[in-house]
């Protein structure tokens, strides 16, 4: 036998803070986790600009490397 169910009793669960706190601790975790990311990009883009790439001699100059 189904079980009958007035319109003023039947509703969906409320909403409810439980579920907006850990939808805005989401929220703040990644943009934390993108802040870190995006210092961590520019120090290694900051460290590899800074350093000098050792090249090859051109064409018909001498090597001052043993060898």
């Amino acid at each position: 036998m189904t079980k009958t169910v007035p319109e003023d009793k039947a509703r969906q669960g409320r909403w409810g803070w439980h579920a907006l706190r850990i939808l805005i601790a989401g929220l703040l975790l990644a943009f934390i986790a993108w802040g870190a990311v995006e210092i961590y990009g520019e120090v290694i883009k900051s460290q590899t600009t800074g350093q000098s790439v050792p090249q090859a001699p051109a064409a018909g100059q001498k090597s001052t490397q043993g060898g």
